[in-house]
């Protein structure tokens, strides 16, 4: 059996701002923006990585929904970012006036730091350990 995870859904309040957020400061790729119907579009947004998860970005809809963006996991770290260069990435999340959490620590797997999206969600930044 061959099985990855392809997408994740994360809940957003506007498409248009989080593909700002997430192309014009994390620097993904806009994969896929399809009009479904008037209110509806499937937006898909992906890290520069080889073998990356890519993230659809779903339009809340409805109160129940619209409780869960920003806290899709009950305000833990929700997505881990792995880089090959925390420092430069780090120094770019702070140029682009990126939420830092946590500054950069170095852990027994790796350095890490810890920033939140444009909707609160936390994110690992992580540089693995080299092996």
């Amino acid at each position: 059996m061959n099985q990855t995870i392809a997408k994740v859904a994360l809940t957003v309040h506007d498409y248009d701002e989080a593909i700002g957020f997430y192309v014009g400061k994390l620097n993904f790729k806009l994969i896929e923006d399809t009009w479904i119907n008037d209110n509806k579009r499937w937006v898909v947004v992906k890290p520069e990585g080889e073998g990356s998860a890519a993230l659809l970005l779903a339009k809340a809809v409805g109160e129940e929904q619209l409780q869960t963006v920003g806290r899709q996991s009950g305000g833990r770290v929700f997505l881990f970012l792995e880089t090959d260069n925390l420092e430069r990435d780090y120094q770019h999340l702070r140029h682009m006036g990126v939420t830092i959490v946590r500054k950069p620590v170095t852990e027994p797997y790796g350095k890490v730091a810890v920033f939140a999206d444009l909707y609160g969600n936390l994110w690992d930044l992580i540089e693995p350990v080299k092996e």
